[in-house]
This record gives C-alpha cells, structure tokens and sequence, in this order.
C-alpha cells in the first residue's frame, strides 16, 4: 500500500490496483502540490463538512466517472445536491465495503456545517468522523478534526493500527500536547501529523512532534504536502 500526503487532511490511498482519496481540499490550499484535476481515484471519503476538507469533492467525483463519496448521511445528501450520482450516506460505527477495502467510520470530536454566505445560513451537515480504513491486512487510521477524548484508547485497542493519521495544528483541532496522548493511546505502530501548517494559526513543528513521541517510545513521521509512504 502507498499513500499520498497531499497537504491539510488529504490523504490518497493506492492499494490494490485502486485508490482513494479523503477530504480533498486542493484548489484553496496554499501549499498543495497537486490540482483537484491531477487526481484520479476509485472513491472519496469525508470526514465532516468543512470548507478545508470537502471543497474538491464533487469536482473530482464528478471527473472520475462518477467515483462514490461516502460521507455522515447528511454530508452526503449535500454531495448529492452538488451534482454527486453516487453519495453514499453511512453513520457512527458503520462499515462500508468499497469492494478494495473497507472504510469503518469512528468517532470524532469536532463541528461540522456549511456556512451559506450568500443568505447568511448554517447548513447542519452530520457529525464530524474518523476512518479505519482496511485493506491489505493494514489497518489505517485518519482521525480526521478532531479534540482529545478518552474513547482513543478503545479505538486503539479494538483496532491494531498500522499508520494514524493525526492532526496537531490546534486552535480548531488538538494541537502537539493533546496529540502526543492520542498518539499513546491510538497505540499505533507510526503516527503522521497532519492538519497544521496550511494557514497562519496552525503552524506546528512537525519534526520537534515526532522526536516528542520517539521520547515517548512511539515511531513517528513527519510528511510534507506530495510526499509519499509505503506500508
């Protein structure tokens, strides 16, 4: 399995022949490598309904023959008024069969809306969540925005976990201190930080992060936007 770093919270995972991508936010990202039209993918998951994680969605589901997004029920209806054939709306603890791996949304502590700017509305779109993701015998976890809660733990010991994907920035998500403890309890065998350094407010160390966790017996690894990772 390898899996693309593509800068925020978009992730790519290419196993199997297939791949997918989650919260692609490309276009208004400063320091992404890639273009929303550059990504070619077998579906595309959401973890809640931020502008920063659901921006490219529909743009790319749409130019990769209608490639499924999947996504809380609610976030899901809002892909299909986007234009999206193939939304699929799943919920808290369910697992949806991507046919090349199995996508187990988990909890996260976080908000989510669409911000209506033009009528000055909040669109309610699910709870915010997490992925497991199965396939290859791998285990990967993306936490997606989320705060620290003690319900890591049990994730992490229902789940061995091969690679968490963890966001650090703080300020609208944990930030090093509270991920150094969600790391520990995650237990996974690596840790990569994300969600920080994208926009002021969010700059975060990630190296000083990873030597923080080898001073706690984890192994870790920072990854810059287009970096990639084999497991």
């Amino acid at each position: 399995m390898k899996i693309r770093y593509h800068g925020h919270a978009c992730l790519q995972l290419h196993t199997g022949g297939k791949s997918l991508v989650i919260d692609p936010f490309l276009s208004g990202n400063p320091v992404a490598t890639v273009k929303p039209d550059d990504i070619r993918t077998d579906a595309v998951l959401l973890t809640h309904a931020h502008m920063d994680h659901i921006l490219d969605a529909a743009p790319i589901a749409k130019a990769n023959n209608d490639a499924p997004v999947v996504s809380i029920v609610e976030l899901a209806a809002y892909m299909s008024w986007q234009g999206v054939k193939n939304a699929i709306g799943m919920n808290m603890g369910g697992t949806f069969d991507l046919g090349f791996a199995k996508a187990k949304m988990v909890q996260a502590f976080h908000s989510s809306g669409i911000v209506v700017e033009e009528t000055k509305q909040i669109m309610y779109a699910g709870m915010p969540a997490g992925f497991l993701i199965f396939a290859e015998g791998l285990t990967i976890l993306h936490a997606g925005d989320t705060s620290l809660f003690a319900d890591m733990k049990m994730i992490g010991e229902r789940h061995p976990i091969d690679v968490a994907f963890l966001p650090i920035g703080d300020f609208y998500t944990m930030g090093p201190e509270d991920g150094l403890q969600a790391a520990e309890w995650y237990n996974a065998k690596l840790t990569v930080p994300i969600h920080h350094s994208t926009f002021p407010g969010i700059n975060q160390d990630a190296e000083q992060f990873v030597r923080r966790l080898e001073e706690r017996g984890l192994k870790g690894k920072a990854m810059a936007p287009g970096d990639e990772l084999e497991v």
